[in-house]
């Protein structure tokens, strides 16, 4: 590297964006502040901490900024100006930055998003992927731009998607988009990234997920709920409606075969997991959660619980 590594200012949240951190850190570059959400209740215990983000940069002993909202923050927009970078670098910050913003670092600002652009621009591209059931889904490094994710595109890459649960897929795209960022970074210094633009009438929108959206719709296919609930795994899980309790599913799979009862129909519980009626054949519940209790395997659930056989879950 050069005797005067870039400047970099980096923007982020969660656990996606923690090793594209950490690339930069561990390649020699100058990251001068990171900017992250401001820490929140998190977990079950509802206890206030800080983000991934802040964590990791607290441990390697960088300076960092909870803005709640940047571009009404005069101090932090000082800062910012004060560390006077050569380029920004964001992954999954969490808010839309003004051109005063995009404007300062001679290099400009990347972005590096958990999608094929145009595809799922937006909030929550991998969930939405998996739960349109994409077989193939990637990252894209691009230049940001004042809308949302429609900035020139500079580098992508594939990865399978099929089978993968939302965590696993976020894991695998962080480790890819640190890889293409260190990648993108000289190219960036010597005048020599690309720019594509992207084509907006391939676009769609991967819109936040809330908890409805994770609602069991039994009339689907085995494969749709499936692929629900491996989208929906880490937050906020996908549900049914057990009698008057909420039931969470962690894990499940599906046989495809002629339906022999209403949708929701709970047509068998044994150790290999409880089978219910679904729009094409059945879905095979492998992995639960009832309120207040922990995840179970099937086989462990049975062992001091009782599903009814009949029942139909909504």
């Amino acid at each position: 590297m050069a005797n005067a590594p870039l400047k970099i200012v980096y923007m982020g949240t969660p656990d996606f964006a923690v090793k594209p951190l950490d690339a930069l850190l561990d390649a020699g570059y100058d990251v001068r502040l990171v900017l992250t959400q401001p820490d929140r209740a998190r977990n079950r215990g509802k206890k206030v901490q800080p983000c991934p983000v802040r964590l990791r940069a607290m441990e390697r002993g960088l300076e960092t900024l909870t803005p709640e909202r940047l571009k009404d923050d005069p101090e932090a927009l000082e800062a910012l100006r004060k560390a006077a970078p050569d380029l920004i670098v964001v992954a999954a910050y969490g808010q839309i930055l003004t051109k005063e913003v995009l404007d300062l670092p001679p290099l400009g600002c990347v972005n590096i998003h958990a999608s094929l652009l145009p595809e799922y621009r937006g909030a929550a591209p991998v969930q939405r992927a998996i739960m349109d059931g994409k077989d193939v889904t990637g990252v894209t490094i691009m230049y940001m731009a004042e809308k949302l994710d429609c900035g020139d595109m500079i580098a992508s890459e594939q990865t399978p998607a099929e089978g993968k649960t939302a965590s696993e897929l976020l894991d695998e795209l962080s480790e890819t988009g640190a890889r293409l960022l260190l990648k993108v970074i000289p190219e960036l210094a010597g005048g020599t990234a690309k720019r594509v633009p992207q084509d907006d009438s391939k676009a769609c929108y991967a819109k936040m997920i809330f908890k409805e959206d994770a609602h069991i719709d039994f009339s689907k296919t085995g494969r749709q709920i499936c692929d629900l609930v491996r989208a929906m795994e880490t937050s906020p899980g996908s549900f049914c409606v057990y009698g008057e309790e909420n039931m969470k599913v962690h894990r499940a799979s599906f046989v495809r075969k002629p339906a022999v009862a209403e949708p929701g129909t709970v047509l068998r519980a044994d150790g290999s997991g409880i089978a219910v009626s679904c729009g094409d054949g059945e879905v095979v519940f492998e992995n639960i959660q009832m309120p207040g209790k922990k995840a179970m395997d099937i086989k462990a659930f049975l062992l001091g619980n009782k599903i009814d056989i009949g029942t139909v879950l909504r």
